[in-house]
């Protein structure tokens, strides 16, 4: 037995079938109904009154002679002497031997074909590869109609076309009647568009106009930017209002929530059928199958109506039992078989008829498209629904001919503008002014800066935060920056990780007028916006890119022009190049700071930077570099060069580096350099010189005729010793001799180096410090740990500024030396809680001086 609850289903899914049968698919099942209702009118009185009547047409031979002379029949007509039983027994066989086969069985025959046609016009929904998508389509449709949001998307729709017909009214009216349509536009007043009415594959803009009649949307300024006409956008001269009040209620959270699941939903769905056309298929072959089965019932039928006659002739083959051999019959249903023939044509005529009008109404439609032209030419209120394609589409275009209002809802929840709404309504109720201003922080530079990862657009209550200074935004999928950003008039920095937001008319103004610094990551270069190359007051721009994959490395680096970046003065680069991108050409007047990190990739082609001749700080890091490059002997501005991590052995050319006369700092650090030619005494105006974690085993004298030199790095060599003249390195301030094989220290380093304020000696084999460290009246950094130090000076303690944690060294150490100075030392860090926060060199209690790594000593 079968419920009530479980036939329900089943019932409310033929109702809702009916939704996606066209007129003349109701109009054929009616057809199917009577032909089948006729049918089964034939087999009743077939089976109920069906026969023929015989009378034999002459007498038998020698019938005659059985009568005798003398008997006379009062009886008129022909006599026959058959009796009751004969008749029956001749009616039966002449109803097989004289009726013809079709009026026989011509019932059961349209019964059957009946049955097949009316199973064949609904198979296409029982298909079991087909009526899973219809189910789904069908069920989607319902919660479409069911949704609170679809009602309140479609009165947005209906308000927002009322708006643009009263526009274009006013438009009308102020327009002058001789006026010509001018080639350039200018946009006199830009319109605030309400964020979010916009999406990736809407047509046109769905943005409630500007109230100012005169004014044109920025989309359509925008097009005609595209369109090579000459536009001026004309930025607001005070900042933004917010946007005015949505209209309508907004809906609640759990509403929220299901149609942003619906959306998900819709879109499953759309993908999926996209990718067949299983129902176009399904539903083409059973149209030709029914106009295949119509014509071909039509052919065979039709000869029929001529057998069917109401006289018939019988002869009998054995006619001793009866006494004649000849019988004229009738049919008793001959002609309510004709009529009935008649009538089962006429409707399978109708019916093939209507099959050749769906097999043309399919071939000259294109049903395996659905564009935004058809919502234009039904005057359906969205018109910002992408292009739909295969079996989705044609779903769509049966429905239209159901009824086009019906699938309104479904293209509420197909439209990206619709979509954007409703993730703004989200992002509004969650992410608020007041949520985004508890985010903010400041930084140790006094910036506030606000961080967003992870949202699916931007939320527009970002752009009221007026004092917000530093905005980075990470994996943001969605992002736009609508004309409401001039009311950030703080922002000066921005940081894009992964996320290309689009940029209207106005939010563009604003940042051509405000943004200095700009941070761009992406997985491929030609994912960096074009917007980009047009901000002209940036100064630094920070380009970081994955590594390329083999092969593609130099090819991908193909950047726009930098012609209209003309305050550009920091350029950084983080990828893979194989050559200096040639737009930086562009840019070489005003461009004082470039650094490229490589990673790991060899740069091939640097003759690029022969052209940037205004460059003051250049840094090639990690670039595969094995000579100095001859690049760089055109850069006679150039101040400080930063060649670390790379693979240079040897530094031949280092004495072309003397025509950089104002080269005043080298990074060398992290090479294999082996020996320090003697050529580097050439570099009067070196006050930085980093040799760290190299390969050298020796300093050459010319390296202390550097007198500007103020910061000596050798740290991670294989320094046996230090030479006495470094005494002469008089202006030297910090000298880090970290991580090398150094026994002793010469006394002279004491006397000379009265400047000295760091020394790093970690990490050696030191067995004694030489008198004269007292003479470092500067010395607030002194690092001696993991040496072979025995016990430490007494003199230390007349160096003031190792007090406060200056002294590095292991806890039993620093109980070798004298009670007082132990004392004068513990005293002196107990005030020195007193420091600025902003001092270069951390405090460390006594306590905290124990044995630690080497990796401490290079803090």
């Amino acid at each position: 037995m079968f419920s009530l609850s479980e036939l329900a289903p089943l019932s409310q899914h033929q109702n809702s079938s009916r939704l996606l049968k066209p007129w003349w698919e109701v109009f054929m099942d009616y057809l199917g109904v009577l032909m089948l209702v006729t049918s089964v009118l034939a087999c009743t009185e077939q089976l109920s009154r069906d026969g023929v009547v015989c009378i034999p047409s002459r007498p038998a031979v020698g019938a005659n002679a059985t009568a005798g002379p003398g008997l006379r029949s009062e009886a008129r007509g022909r006599r026959t002497r058959l009796a009751f039983q004969q008749y029956i027994y001749v009616s039966q066989v002449c109803y097989h031997e004289a009726l013809p086969l079709c009026s026989r069985v011509f019932p059961y025959v349209a019964l059957l074909q009946s049955l097949v046609l009316v199973a064949s016009g609904s198979f296409w929904l029982h298909f079991p590869p087909t009526s899973s998508r219809i189910e789904q389509f069908l069920a989607i449709l319902a919660k479409c109609c069911e949704s609170p949001w679809t009602s309140q998307a479609l009165s947005h729709a209906a308000r927002q076309e009322n708006l643009r017909e009263e526009v274009k009214g006013q438009v009308r009216r102020l327009r002058p009647p001789s006026a010509s349509p001018s080639p350039s536009v200018t946009c006199t007043q830009c319109s605030n568009t309400e964020s979010g009415t916009d999406g990736p594959l809407s047509k046109r803009s769905a943005a409630p106009p500007s109230p100012c009649p005169s004014t044109l949307s920025c989309n359509s300024a925008m097009s005609s930017v595209s369109l090579g006409s000459e536009v001026k956008f004309c930025p607001p001269k005070a900042p933004v209002t917010a946007d005015r009040p949505r209209q309508g209620m907004d809906l609640d959270k759990s509403d929220g929530e299901q149609a942003r699941a619906l959306f998900e939903r819709v879109r499953r769905f759309w993908s999926h059928c996209e990718s067949s056309v299983v129902i176009y298929k399904v539903y083409l072959t059973q149209t030709i199958f029914k106009l295949l089965m119509a014509t071909l019932i039509l052919s065979y039928t039709g000869p029929l109506l001529s057998s069917l006659s109401f006289n018939h002739v019988c002869h009998l083959e054995d006619h001793t039992r009866v006494g004649y051999a000849t019988f004229e019959c009738i049919h008793v249903l001959s002609l309510l078989m004709r009529k009935l023939l008649l009538a089962y044509l006429t409707l399978l005529g109708l019916y093939g008829l209507l099959n050749v009008y769906t097999l043309s109404w399919m071939f000259h439609s294109c049903l395996r498209h659905y564009s935004s032209h058809s919502l234009k030419k039904s005057g359906s209120l969205r018109d910002d629904v992408p292009d739909l394609t295969n079996d989705l589409a044609f779903l769509v275009h049966l429905l239209d001919q159901y009824d086009p209002l019906l699938a309104q809802p479904l293209f509420v929840f197909l439209s990206p503008v619709s979509e954007t709404r409703l993730l703004e309504e989200s992002l509004e109720r969650r992410w608020g002014e007041e949520q985004l201003h508890a985010m903010t922080n400041v930084d140790a530079d006094g910036c506030s800066r606000l961080q967003l990862a992870g949202l699916p657009r931007l939320p527009p209550a970002v752009f009221a935060l007026s004092q917000l200074q530093v905005l980075k935004l990470e994996l943001v999928a969605d992002a736009r920056f609508t004309a409401r950003m001039y009311n950030m008039t703080s922002l000066r920095e921005l940081h894009l990780c992964h996320c290309s937001p689009s940029v209207d008319p106005g939010a563009l103004a604003a940042l051509q007028e405000r943004l200095e610094v700009l941070r761009l990551t992406f997985a491929q270069p030609s994912e960096i916006p074009n917007w980009v190359y047009s901000l002209h007051s940036l100064r630094e721009l920070h380009l970081a890119a994955q590594p390329a994959g083999e092969g593609g490395v130099g090819r991908s680096w193909a950047l726009g022009s930098l012609r209209r970046l003309g305050h550009l003065h920091v350029l950084v680069i983080r990828g893979s190049l194989q050559r200096i991108p040639g737009e930086l050409c562009e840019v070489a007047g005003g461009l004082l700071t470039l650094e490229v990190h490589n990673e790991g990739t060899r740069l091939l082609v640097l003759t690029g930077l022969r052209r940037m001749v205004g460059l003051t700080e250049l840094q090639l890091q990690d670039c595969q570099l094995e000579r100095l490059p001859s690049a760089l002997l055109a850069l006679a501005n150039l101040r400080a060069l930063d060649l670390r991590h790379n693979n240079l052995r040897t530094l031949e050319e280092l004495l072309s580096l003397a025509h950089l006369r104002r080269l005043s700092c080298l990074k060398l650090a992290y090479n294999r350099i082996l020996t320090l030619p003697a050529s580097v005494g050439a570099l009067r105006g070196l006050e930085v010189l980093d040799l760290s974690a190299n390969q050298l085993q020796s300093l050459p004298p010319a390296l202390f005729t550097l007198h500007r030199l103020c910061r000596l790095l050798l740290a991670g060599n294989l320094l046996a010793q230090l030479p006495a003249e470094v005494k002469a390195l008089q202006l030297l301030t910090e000298l880090d001799l970290s991580g090398n094989m150094l026994k002793t220290l010469p006394a002279d380093l004491f006397s000379g180096c009265s400047e000295l304020q760091v020394l790093n000696v970690a990490r050696n084999t030191i067995g004694s410090l030489p008198s004269g460290v007292a003479a470092l009246s500067r010395l607030c950094r002194l690092d001696l740990r993991s040496n072979s130090l025995d016990g430490l000076p007494a003199e230390l303690g007349c160096c003031v500024g190792l007090c406060g944690g200056g002294l590095l060294v292991e806890n039993w150490l620093f109980l070798s030396l004298p009670p007082h100075v132990r004392d004068f030392l513990s005293q002196s860090s107990a005030t020195s809680g007193t420091l600025s926060e902003s001092d270069s060199f951390p405090f460390f209690s006594p306590t905290q001086w124990r044995f630690s790594s080497a990796l401490e000593s290079q803090i």
